[in-house]
Order: structure tokens, then sequence, then C-alpha cells
């Protein structure tokens, strides 16, 4: 099969011909019809994710039609289309026992444990777990687009911050990660305010409903400039890029017992940022992180999608092939324009 391939990190994927996966005892091999290029994609290639053994095969946004299956794999079968979390658990630990495969000690992360997506086939393990059967109406973009940015942060928002109706809810970082969190919170009937230095990406997170925007280029006190706006501060804050200037402000804007998300990966050079902890106790703030999405708790985006509520075709900024993405995952730390992209050409 054609893939994307490297052998060292930091250095240019090439696109050759490697040998096509075959299932595991649970597993199943998948024809590649759309997969999305992610920040996390370029963290692996630079070295930051320590899951990555050389050479590898990245990419874990997917969708596509089962080809092939495992002998013990009883949900699925050859000719369905299914995506699958970023994050798959192993279906018999304690975690995922309790619904939270998403934190399983043995999971599978395509593009990350194994080889991944940016490629014709992609093997995905503990198939009966994590696959999603894909309804008919639901594009294979659009669907591949749902498995890591769009999931982890319906998560953050829903599950993680409980975010509820009339709530002030600030996200910090207008990529893909924060027009998803934006589009998911207005959907839920908060007041999202959009906070990015690029003017670009704030007018297109009006359209993806932000109630208010702060280009923090501009204005001298971010948390500040939010605690304005929401007279008091946030009640729930998430930094959706990953920085510890983004993680700080997150944290300092928000109101007494406010909740904070963190979904950015904090990796390298930035794991470990500075948090106003005085704040944190004084005030009650809660912190948590969000890392991927359970597949069982699919249906209840699917079904938003389907009900017109969230709209995440809206964020495919433009589809790509294979040879193209290789510029494109190197460029992503400097990475300009609104929406992401999603390789849909092998």
């Amino acid at each position: 099969m054609k893939a994307m391939y490297y052998e060292a990190f930091e250095q240019a994927p090439d696109i050759r011909t490697v040998p096509d996966p075959t299932p595991s005892e649970d597993g199943v091999v998948i024809a590649i019809a759309a997969t999305g290029l992610c920040r996390s994609d370029w963290h692996g290639w630079m070295g930051h994710d320590p899951d990555i053994r050389l050479p590898h095969v990245p990419g874990h946004e997917l969708a596509g039609k089962i080809v092939a299956t495992g002998r013990g794999v009883m949900r699925f079968k050859a000719g369905d289309r299914v995506t699958v979390p970023f994050v798959s658990g192993c279906g018999h630990c304690s975690e995922c026992h309790s619904g939270n495969q998403q934190v399983c000690p043995n999971q599978f992360q395509p593009g990350f444990t194994r080889w991944g997506s940016f490629a014709e086939y992609v093997a995905i393990d503990y198939a009966d777990t994590n696959l999603v059967h894909l309804p008919n109406s639901v594009d294979d973009a659009t669907a591949a687009s749902l498995g890591c940015r769009f999931a982890t942060s319906f998560r953050a928002v829903a599950d993680q911050a409980r975010t509820g109706p009339g709530e002030w809810i600030a996200i910090h970082g207008a990529g893909g990660v924060g027009l998803s969190a934006i589009m998911i919170a207005s959907a839920l009937g908060a007041n999202p305010i959009a906070i990015d230095i690029s003017e670009e990406k704030l007018a297109f997170a009006r359209e993806c409903g932000a109630v208010a925007t702060i280009n923090a280029a501009a204005v001298a006190d971010v948390a500040e400039a939010v605690r304005e706006i929401t007279k008091g501060g946030a009640h729930v804050s998430i930094d959706a890029l990953g920085h510890p200037v983004t993680c700080f402000n997150s944290i300092k804007n928000l109101r007494r017992r406010g909740r904070h998300v963190q979904i950015g990966l904090m990796l390298g050079e930035h794991s470990t940022p500075q948090i106003p902890m005085a704040q944190v106790i004084s005030h009650e703030l809660e912190i948590y992180g969000s890392h991927g999405m359970q597949a069982w708790r699919y249906d209840a985006m699917l079904s938003m999608l389907a009900a017109g509520k969230i709209a995440p075709q809206k964020l495919i900024g433009r589809t790509i092939s294979l040879e193209e993405a290789v510029p494109a995952l190197m460029a992503m730390d400097r990475a300009e324009g609104t929406g992401i992209s999603v390789i849909t050409r092998f």
C-alpha cells in the first residue's frame, strides 16, 4: 500500500510503498477513504510522543470501509463504513469495564502506538470495543474530522466541563479544536468567547457560534478582558491550543468555582506550565483533562449532527492528497488560515 512514512523525527516524510496490514484476532483492516491532518500528528513527527517507534506511519483521524476482519470480531463485517476514536480501549481492563476506554492503560492509538491512517489501509485492534458504525448521511471527510478534535472537544465541553445553557465558556485558541468546542458549546446553549491572535480565525469563530471574541495580541490582559465580558469570569474555560500562556490564562479567567479543561497537548518544553494555584485553592476551581472520547458516546454526537445542531463539516478548510499532506504536516506549527485539512486522495 501507499503510505506516508518517516524514519527519523523532524525529517521530511516520504510517500512510499509498504506492506499491507493484516487484522489481529480481535481487529480489522480498514480501507481509508478520508483521514484528518491534526496538530497531534505534528507533535508525533517532532518526537514529542514516547509511544512512537520508528519507522512510522502517522495518522489517527479516519473513516473508511472494513476490508478484512479477525476471527474474534463479532459486531462488524467487511463492507461496513466505520470510524474509530483515536484512543481505543482494550475492552478488558477496569477502565474499559467502567466505560472509560479513553484512559485505558492498554490503549491502542493508530498513528502513535501503531502505524496509522496516512495510508491506503490501516489495522485497528479491539474492533468490537472501539469501532463506530457510520450512518450514510455522514460523508467520509466529515466522519474523519470527528475522530480527534471534534470528539475530544465534545467530551471536554459536554462531559468533563458539564457546560450548561446560559453559561459563559472561554475558548483559548480558534484552531480545529477551539472551533469545534465553540460550535458544541453554542449547540448546548452556552455563550462561547473565542480568544486567538488571528482576526481571520476570530471572524470564523463568530460564524461557528462565538458570541464574543478577544484578540489576545490586542489586549493587555486576556483574563481581565474575559472577566469584563462575563461580569466576573467564565464558568468554563478551555485551553484548545496547548501552550503555557493559554493554559495560564484559561485558569486565570475563571469565576469562583469555575471549571478549566485542558485539551491542547502540553508536550516537550511546554509540558510543565505555570498554574495560578493560589486562585485554584481559594476559588475552588476545577481542573480537568480531556483525552479523546469513548466509542459509545459517539451516538450523542452523531444525533446532534443528524438534528442539525452541529455542523462539523463546516470546519473542513480543504481536502488534500497524501502527497500534499507531507508539507502540510511539517508546517502545522505555523499554519495559517481557517479550517482543518482532510486527506481524501491516495
